[in-house]
């Protein structure tokens, strides 16, 4: 990982370094909660509503064996259910079970909490851009204007003009 010329971090570094905070934040409070970070994200993402199994997969980044390995472990721990979904007759959604929103809510405070106190721009300062939404922009190198943070939504880049900038999950 390069420093720029200036001595300072570089935007890619910086995002580097902050994917390894995030997931190191993620193991520690998974572990602490004998679940794994996978399962965390899971269940902070059904913190919002219950999901149907492909908006999962694509919140998520997983393909569908891998998820439905993911929810089946879960459900034997009794963490969510499998639901119809009403719109939906041949689908079902996936909810969290009053375990699984009791641990999500512990997991989601732990890990804010950890990932508040990690050295390297955590902190007041860094919580707070993170709570704003950040929300910079800097040119790529080719076309346009890339979103480089840009809220707090899962799997991609920020979405175009006129649509929804709601957090798809709250860890």
């Amino acid at each position: 990982m390069r420093k720029a010329e200036d001595g300072q971090m570089g935007i890619a570094t910086a995002l580097v370094r902050s994917a390894f905070l995030v997931n190191a934040v993620y193991a520690d409070s998974s572990r602490e909660h004998g679940i794994t970070a996978q399962q965390g994200q899971l269940l902070c993402v059904l913190m919002l509503k219950p999901y149907g199994m492909r908006e999962l997969g694509t919140v998520l980044g997983l393909a569908k064996s891998s998820l439905t390995g993911l929810v089946d472990r879960c459900v034997q721990r009794g963490l969510v259910r499998r639901e119809p979904d009403p719109e939906d007759g041949r689908a079902v959604r996936v909810a969290p079970t009053e375990a699984g929103s009791a641990l999500a809510e512990e997991f989601y405070a732990e890990t804010c909490r950890r990932g508040g106190g990690r050295g390297g721009g955590g902190g007041a300062a860094g919580s707070e851009v993170v709570a704003r939404g950040g929300g910079r922009r800097a040119r790529g190198r080719v076309g346009g204007p890339r979103w480089i943070y840009g809220g707090l939504r899962a799997g991609g880049p920020r979405p175009g003009p006129g649509a929804s900038t709601t957090p798809t999950a709250r860890c």
